[in-house]
């Protein structure tokens, strides 16, 4: 019987609610190495062609926006602020700048021995993030990753949401057809919005093989990915369900490597799978852009899996047991980075999230315009998600035990605040250069501490960064690569200003989605890490993993 893990209400039954062994029973008959096919649903999952009426387009539809938001307010994006969180900003903010106008230097002393303990916390995981690498690549070559035999492989659905995406649409088509796994065993929906005639057009054009099936979303309000995934959802009938996006190229054995993941630990809801990108070459910003793809998913997830702390999931290549999807309440369709949110959840309701060794290779935006707001949807969507479950903190502490809720004020309150501060350090540092010591925070011991501290933490933080940027793009194989992560401060400073561009949109238009654009692969000849051309996931193998 699984063990009973912190926060637990007894040792029988998780956070969730969920009885750990009715999860074991479930999860158990699937990823057993040997023994016949899990038989509790349809043998063969045939195609779903079938049209739903306009009352059941409703219906699904309503419950898709809604579904969360009536099951668990709590857990729902749809009311931006709570009470007291509109309160705090109403008195707390002009308490504190009328008593940085009275008393700047106590302040001043208030507001940095706050920062400090998050970032000394940030520079802390870092250095722990790049132990580890070092390690690994001082070690020899990981063991190839266990893949999961034919007889136990479960039934698998793959959500592909599409939008504005009909030049990618025959490269998607060709990934999936890619995968290594039984079509008998596997559905694949292709989530259409109604109003998107170019991409439907391009997916009716396609000769879809039976396991394809294309789903159309009717239109409404939100129009995001997660409410598209919320429709789609129920026509799916797969034990295993993973989500891709149009420019994916996952590595053929993908699937498999996840089932086996998912057999070692009937604790998991979900593994996720490395993101990284084929046009790192590109330009400037696809350089810095792979750099901290590698960095989060090759060094920074598995690190947090290790010290068993939340893992923000990324946007795509998630692969979740059923089971634990349906627990949580699937997706909120009022999020705009609903994976991380649902990372959060998961954790809250008991399950655990892990990283599986295989890579999805992405592209990456290659100008500034697109990069912007990619970035501003990702932080605003960050922020949504730390309001969300900062609304009562009691029960977050309960849900997450307290280690997890330390883990999640440093990951998410601290890169939040981070992306806001990091440009002022710059601002203090040329006004001490042109107009001398300033001595905000005054000049007793404890200031001067906090001074120290705070120094350290910036110099630190700088040196913790860019070596784990190195060391992580040495273990891609990217060498070449390498000395790019120098430039990581600046990058840094296009992501405050992202941070800015996304309070405001989360002030005025929190849930607006500012599509990204993808073009062909053939576009912009995506190179392996060895220099090769890049037609399909065979031609590169998988890079060596943290």
């Amino acid at each position: 019987m699984p063990q009973r893990r912190e926060g637990s209400t007894s040792p029988e039954r998780g956070r969730s609610g969920l009885s750990l062994q009715r999860a074991h029973a479930l999860l158990s008959p699937l990823f057993l190495p040997s023994g016949p096919p899990l038989r509790s649903r349809r043998d063969r999952i045939p195609k779903s062609g079938h049209r739903a009426t306009a009352s059941q387009r409703a219906r699904d539809l309503d419950l898709a926006v809604n579904g969360l938001r009536r099951r668990r307010p709590d857990f729902s994006a749809a009311e931006a602020l709570w009470a007291w969180q509109k309160a705090a900003l109403i008195f707390v903010l002009p308490i504190l700048a009328t008593v940085a106008v009275l008393a700047p230097h106590r302040a001043a002393f208030v507001v940095a021995t706050t920062l400090a303990l998050p970032f000394l916390c940030i520079v802390l995981l870092r250095t722990l993030a790049l132990w580890k690498a070092l390690a690994a690549n001082r070690g020899t070559a990981d063991a190839p990753a266990p893949t999961a035999r034919l007889t136990a492989l479960p039934r698998y659905s793959i959500l592909v949401p599409l939008y504005d995406e009909a030049d990618v649409v025959r490269d998607l088509l060709t990934a999936l057809n890619d995968l290594d796994y039984p079509t008998d065993r596997l559905e694949i929906f292709l989530v259409l919005e109604e109003t998107d005639r170019p991409t439907r057009n391009a997916v009716e054009a396609a000769d879809l093989p039976r396991h394809m099936t294309p789903v159309i979303v009717p239109k409404g309000l939100p129009q995001t990915k997660p409410r598209a995934l919320n429709y789609v959802l129920p026509r799916a009938t797969g034990d295993l369900v993973v989500i891709y996006d149009a420019e994916d190229l996952p590595e053929p054995d993908q699937l498999r490597r996840a089932v086996a993941a998912l057999a070692a630990n009937p604790h998991l809801g979900c593994v996720q799978a490395r993101l990284n990108v084929l046009n790192a070459d590109e330009t400037w910003l696809t350089r810095q852009f792979a750099i901290e793809y590698t960095v989060l998913f090759d060094c920074m997830l598995p690190t947090l899996e290790a010290l068993k702390l939340p893992v923000p999931l990324g946007g795509t290549s998630n692969h979740f047991t059923r089971a634990a999807l349906d627990d949580v309440g699937a997706w909120d369709p009022f999020n705009v980075t609903e994976d991380a949110d649902l990372g959060i959840r998961l954790a809250r309701h008991g399950w655990s999230v892990g990283v599986v060794s295989s890579t999805t290779w992405e592209e990456a935006p290659a100008n500034f315009t697109s990069w912007l707001k990619q970035r501003t949807r990702w932080l605003k969507g960050w922020m949504q998600t730390y309001l969300v479950h900062m609304r009562d903190p009691l029960r977050t502490v309960r849900d997450l035990g307290g280690r997890q809720f330390v883990g999640l004020q440093i990951l998410m309150g601290g890169m939040i605040l981070s992306a806001f501060v990091h440009p002022w350090f710059y601002v203090a540092a040329a006004a001490e250069l042109t107009y001398g010591p300033l001595n905000i925070l005054g000049d007793d011991i404890l200031s001067r501490a906090i001074k120290v501290v705070t120094a350290a933490n910036l110099v630190l933080g700088y040196m913790s960064g860019v070596a784990l940027g190195i060391v992580a793009m040495r273990g891609r194989g990217r060498q070449r690569l390498a000395a790019w992560a120098l430039l990581m401060p600046v990058y840094w400073l296009l992501i405050s200003l992202a941070a800015y561009r996304a309070l405001l949109q989360l002030a005025t238009s929190p849930y607006r989605w500012e599509k990204t654009r993808h073009r062909p692969r053939a576009a912009f000849a995506p190179q392996c890490p060895s220099g090769k051309k890049y037609p399909s996931a065979q031609t590169c193998p998988s890079a060596k993993t943290h």
